[in-house]
Formats: C-alpha cells, structure tokens, sequence
C-alpha cells in the first residue's frame, strides 16, 4: 500500500501539559491488554499528560483509593510479553448503579482525571459511554453534597472516553479483530496440532470445544486453519438432520484412509430451534451411529491465558497510541471513539454505533435470522464461512462440474510456513470447479525435468498444519528453460499455472509472461500468490508466511531478554533475516519492545549508531536492565552485526554488556500461524475462483488463449481488499536491484517503535473510520480481511 494520505503530527504540536488520563481494563482478560496499557502509559507520558492506572476494572475506580496510581515510563518495562492484564481486571455491580459511578467521578475528580482510555468489551465500553453522558450531573450532585467545590464543574466540564476492545472472541462489529483473539487462536491450534498426534495413533474422533458463547469466530477460524471435519456455530446453526449429514461425513473421510476426525464446536452452539448443543451430545452421537473411539477435550481459560502473539502486541500497541492522539483531540462535541482495526491502519469509529452493531447480530440469532446474523458479523466472517465450506465438504463427482481444464500449481522461490495451506486449498477449490489439478515438485527446475502429477482431493488432507514446502520448492527461474517448459505444458495438456511463491515467483511470472510472443503455451490465464517470510513482494500488504517468521523472531526475542533476567546490565544485538527488506526488524522490533532496528530503507550512519547508544545508556543508568537491538541482514554493507556489537560493546562499557544472535533460518521454519494458514487458505480459493473465470473466458475455438496483461496476475492484500494485478504494472512499483517494493506502508509503523522506546519523533495519526454496514456496496475484489 501507498503511504497514508493521514495528517502528521509532530511532537512539539503534541501537547497532552495539565490532562490527566487514566487507562483501566475491563470485563475479561485477553492476551495483549498490557501491550495496550504500555503503549497508552507511554504516549501520555511522551505528550506531557499524566497518566494513571485504575487497578482492578471499574471496582478501583468505584474504590478509590491506593486502587488509583500514577504509571511512570519504568513502571510498564517487561510488560509487553505478559499475558493477562496486570493492572487486574473484574465484574462490577457497584459500577452499574448511580451510586457507583457517583463514588467513581469524585475519585476521578480528586485526582484531576478527565480522560478515560477503557480496554474491555461491548459491556465495558457501553459502560464508559453512560459514565460520559451522566458526568455533568454526577459533579452537580457531588456539588450539592459537598463533596467537590462549585470551581470543579467548571474545571472538569466533560468526561473523554475512548475504547480499545480487548476480547478474545473478535465479537465486536467495527473492527477487523479485537486485542487477544489471535493468541486465543495460537493457544487453540496449539492444542488441536497437539490433540491430531495422538488421534491419528489410536484412530480416535476428538471433538474440541472453543470459547465463543455468542460468536463462533474462534470455532470456524480454527476449524479452517487444522482442516476439521465438521464445525458448530451459533450465528449459522446446522441444517435440521445435520446429526446423520455429519455420520457421513466422518464415515467418509475414515473410508478414504484418514485416521481420524475433528469436530471443533463454540460453546454457545445451537441448532436452528435455538436449543444449546454439547460436546457430550456430539460424543454420544458418534459413538452410537458410528462407533468410533470418541473423547471430548474442553479447552476452556488455556485459551485466554499465555503470551500474546506478535499480532497482538503490535495490534495493541498501535491502538494504544491511537488512543492517547484521540484523546488528545476530543472536544465536548465529538462522540465517544472506540479504536478500531480496518485493514492494516488504525481508525476511530462512534463508539455505539459499533455497540448497537454488536447487540444486532445477538438479536438476529434470538430472531433465528441467521443468515442476516453472519452478514452483521462482518466480511471477513462470511469468507471464512464460505471458505470453510468449500472446502470442508467434497460434492459427489456426479455433482461436480465438468471443465476439462488442467491447472498446475507450484512453489518458487524459498520455504514459507503456509505454503501447503495455499496448496491445499488450490487443489481442493479446483477440484470442486471441476478441474483436474496437477503438482509440480520442485518448482520450475521440476517443470522442465518433468515431475509433474495429477494430485487428488484425499492427497491434501492434513497439509494445513504443515510447514516447508510439501511440493519442494527451488529459486531456480523459467527464462533458460522456457523451451522445455513449454514442451511439458503442451505434454501435460495445461491450461492455467497458480504459482505460490516470493519475489522469485513474480521474477517467474513475468520472464513467463514475456515468452508469450514465442510460445502460445504460455498464452493461459496465470496467477501468483506472495509467500515469503521477507515480506517483499510488490502488489501487496502482507505475504504468506510472513506472520509466523515474525512469531518466531518475537518468541525467541523474549527467551533472550528473558536469559538476562536477574543478572547485570546487558544488551543483546539480533540480527533478522528478509534480504533488503526490514520487515521483519521493524514489526519484530516494535512486538518485543526493542531500543532500535537498522533497517535498509532508512538509511544511518555512524552518528545515528552513537546516537542510539547513548540514548541507550542513559535507559540504562536509570531504568531498564535489558535492551534489545534489532538489525536487518543487508541494512548496511559496513554496518555490520559484529561491527554494531563491537561499537556497543565498546560505548557501553561500565554501564552494560552486550550479547549478539544471528537468527538464521529458524525464521524459515515450524508450523504455520493461525493466521497465515487462513491467510494461504482463503486467498488460494480466491486465486482458484479468478482462473476459473479467466479460464471460461478466453476458451474458444476448443482451446485456451489468453494473452492480454490482466490474465498474469499477483492477487495481493491492499489494505482490506485482496486485488488482482497485472504482474507487468507492477514493474513501476519495484525496485529490482533491491527486490523490495518502492513503497512500503509498514514503514510508518517504525515512528510509533521509536516513541516507545522514548524517543522524540514524528507520527501519522489516523482519520476516523466508517462502520461496515451491510447495506454499503461492497466492491467485488474486497470480501477479504487482515484479520483472517
């Protein structure tokens, strides 16, 4: 994506002198609160606010008292990587009633508290919303009481609330996810990799149950990253008779050589007279139809506990500082703002309109208008319902359409976890399209040598979970093997190439693309999907693979930290890969709190390096124990790690030590990420759909031919919306000296790292939101997600 066309706001224009904010969380914990409460503390304070905690949710505000603290910039150190909320978090009655939120204002009133950033959800928000609107008359009442002098009215005219959504069930409409629901996610694929191990042993059916009382986004997500064979909602319950419909589902997939069954069910579940369904009930259903050893696992709190993932702190990070800005910018005239998640930008939306929303998409399913349920819920739900669909359940091949059209797809270029996702859901869609689907090994080194076969639906079973490169992949480029290429093309009578791959498979498609002038076997639609942990394809936001790179980084990250807990001072210098491309240093950096990431495309020299260092060393002398120096692979060619580790080493000395890692290709490795499993997933299908159509257009005269630049295409994420671009128009956008794109939007990212490393900069503040209703005109190539 371009740059935002947002306003900049600079640090001298950001005056946050004589306000006081307090930030609290609310309701129920979810991983990533306390990277909300850092990132809150720390901007207010680098605004010149004072910033408070309320401990315990509303009760401490109701109780006053040592439950309201002043934060310092050292008091929210090491907390990034914790799960939970360690501010506390609980249910309070006293806060609902007037009495309460009386005892609340004279607390906030006290102290001088005006501005509340509240972390919790529909619940909590709605809360905060009455607190605004009675704020007036509670100071009056207080007035009247003696409790506060008649000048505070005037001091204190109106209360600011901003929310941040923290929910491990993404219920909340507005927002393509809440704070918590990917690590709620890792958590649940953790379990059910774990549970698939010992299933496929004993050939056992396992039946899971997920969090989701009121929404089934854990349940459908999670059953389309592990591949389960059978998945129960409440916004879409099953159809009446659903009970033999899944016996032979699962009777089916045993016949075709599959050891074991899945059945991922939400615990609000119910079917279509609204009447709950259990596990046990699904239990005792599968054993008397079919007979199969069936055990019952209930995930319950594991879910909401553990570290946040990398996508949740820097979710969390950003809305936190998007919410101080919003604060900062609030007038007596502008509505509550809660922050939201739209694409890959942070934005402000009505508070209750997002709420009112919500509470629709509960009153359509007690209305059984399931349907409209789903369409509330948002397009990301309804693509991952349809997806999931698709290819859950194989239609009979009498049903099946009949193309005779033969799609190849393969992988180009290095590994990328999510990879075999991407395949299986190509193979699988193109199955059900009615195509014949052939696997090249090895990418176009196996094309030209011949290794390529037709491969079956039952052929993909299991390969969601899987990272690498089942198919084999090679960097090795078409242009000297063209000749052979074709040769096997017209061998294998080929139609349509999906190729799954980094910058090598767009290098690919265009030397493709430019052989079609001499060979009409390149004359079929073709389409490229980014997968690379570099993230440095053109044409799109994001890249599979790219997600669980980060997490690994992130996660070792914090071992290292952690290494130096207890012992002296000490810094630690890692070095990350991605080519050219600082992706990984930046967003890494920003997830696991580093001091400083040395990245290519923002050029430093030797003035910067001191600079950093002595910042570092004034931390260090005063606060924190440990800092953490990120440095891309190709930042520099003389700034080298060693060269960066030795300067530190040197400049440090007598204040702390340092320590150097290379991460190496253990970024490259382990098994996908929930979400570039759903990521690969959902946009395969796509990719999948647009050959079918290139392919029934440009058929004629019983063949094939298909030339112009829009049947060469890179299907990308830009922003929300998952886009087909011709792959020649991208050239413009790409530096290929480099291989990196020639603007990348995550580089505004790396502002918000600095501030929260204390460090004076600048920063691009969002423009407000606008709710996705379901009346609004959807374009055609948008029905994707950021946010799985």
């Amino acid at each position: 994506m371009a740059q935002s066309d947002t306003k900049k706001i600079f640090f001298e224009n950001l005056s946050g002198a004589g306000k006081a904010i307090a930030v609290l969380t609310s309701g129920g914990d979810a991983q990533g609160m306390n990277a909300a409460v850092r990132a809150v503390v720390r901007m207010g304070l680098y605004v010149g606010a004072k910033v408070y905690f309320i401990r315990e949710g509303y009760q401490g505000m109701v109780d006053g008292g040592e439950n309201i603290t002043e934060a310092t910039w050292e008091s929210v150190s090491s907390m990034l990587q914790v799960g939970g909320t360690v501010i506390g978090s609980a249910r309070c009655k006293d806060f609902r009633t007037h009495e309460g939120r009386l005892k609340a204002a004279l607390n906030l009133v006290t102290l001088g508290i005006t501005n509340l950033c509240v972390i919790g959800g529909d619940g909590s928000l709605t809360g905060a919303n009455l607190f605004r609107a009675e704020w007036s008359g509670l100071l009056a009442e207080l007035v009247e009481q003696g409790s506060i002098e008649a000048q505070s009215v005037q001091n204190y005219t109106a209360l600011h609330i901003v929310g941040m959504v923290g929910s491990i069930d993404n219920d909340f409409c507005g927002t393509d996810m809440t704070i918590g629901t990917d690590s709620a996610l890792h958590r649940i694929i953790e379990v059910v990799d774990a549970i698939m191990t010992t299933a496929q042993s004993h050939q056992r059916t396992f039946v899971l149950e997920v969090m989701g009382r009121h929404c089934g986004y854990l349940a459908l997500v999670s059953a389309l990253a592990c591949g389960a064979d059978w998945v129960l909602i409440p916004e879409m319950p099953p159809e009446d008779g659903w009970e033999e419909k899944m016996c032979q589902k699962l009777s089916a997939n045993r016949a075709g050589m599959k050891r074991l069954n899945i059945i991922i069910v939400a615990e609000g579940a119910i079917d279509r007279n609204n009447k709950p369904i259990t596990t046990d009930c699904i239990k005792d259903l599968v054993v008397k139809c079919l007979g199969f050893d069936t055990r019952v696992t209930i995930l319950g709190h594991v879910q909401r506990g553990g570290t946040p993932s990398a996508f949740d702190r820097i979710l969390a990070s950003r809305m936190g500082v998007e919410a101080v800005l919003a604060l900062l910018e609030t007038t007596a005239n502008t509505p509550a703002w809660v922050v939201s998640l739209s694409g890959n930008q942070s934005v402000r939306l009505p508070l209750m309109e997002c709420v009112e929303m919500t509470q629709k998409v509960q009153k359509a399913m007690d209305e059984k208008k399931f349907e409209e349920a789903v369409k509330l819920r948002g397009r990301s739900f309804e693509n991952n319902l349809r997806t999931y669909k698709l290819l859950a359940h194989r239609k009979p091949e009498s049903e099946l359409p009949t193309s005779n059209f033969n799609v190849a797809v393969l992988n180009v270029g290095a590994p990328a976890a999510g990879m075999n996702a991407a395949v299986r859901s190509a193979v699988r869609v193109g199955i059900s399209e009615g195509h014949r689907m052939f696997a090249v090994n090895d990418g176009f080194e196996g094309f030209y040598k011949g290794q390529i076969k037709e491969i079956k639906w039952s052929d993909v079973g299991g390969w969601t979970g899987q990272g690498g490169s089942l198919l084999g992949t090679k960097r090795t480029l078409p242009a000297k093997h063209v000749g052979k290429i074709a040769e096997q093309m017209r061998t294998h009578n080929i139609n349509a190439l999906l190729v799954i791959g980094g910058f090598e498979a767009l290098e690919s498609l265009l030397q493709l693309y430019e052989a079609r002038a001499a060979y009409e076997e390149f004359c079929i639609p073709m389409c490229m999907l980014p997968a690379t942990i570099s993230n440095n394809v053109p044409g799109t936001d994001l890249s599979i693979g790219a997600d669980t790179a980060l997490n690994a980084i992130v996660e070792t990250c914090d071992r290292i930290k952690q290494s130096a807990s207890g012992t002296k001072r000490r810094v630690f210098i890692i070095e990350t890969m991605g080519g050219y491309c600082g992706y990984l240093a930046t967003v890494a950096g920003l997830a696991a709190g580093a001091d400083a990431a040395y990245i290519y495309e923002e050029p430093f020299d030797i003035r910067d390096l001191q600079a950093n260092v002595e910042h570092l060393t004034e931390k260090m002398k005063t606060s924190i124990q440990r800092g953490l120096v990120l440095r891309n692979e190709n930042s520099n060619e003389n700034y080298t790690t060693d060269f960066i580790y030795q300067l530190y080493t040197e400049e440090g000395k007598g204040v702390f030590d340092c320590r150097k890692n290379v991460l190496g290709h253990m970024q490259q490795g382990g098994a996908p990420s929930p979400f570039d499993r759903n990521f690969g997933t959902k946009i395969s299908a796509k990719a999948m759909q647009w050959v079918t159509k290139k392919l029934v257009e440009t058929f004629r005269q019983g063949r094939v031919f298909a030339n112009t630049e829009d049947s060469c295409c890179l299907l990308g994420m830009r922003r929300r919306a998952l886009i087909f671009q011709p792959v020649v128009q991208l050239k413009g956008e790409t530096d290929f000296v480099h291989r990196i794109p020639k603007e990348q939007w995550w580089l505004k990212l790396r502002p918000l790292m600095k501030i929260l490393a204390k460090y004076k900069t600048s920063y691009d503040v969002s423009d407000s939101g606008q709710l996705e209703h379901v009346v609004h005109n959807r374009p055609k190539d948008s029905d994707a997600s950021v946010a799985m």
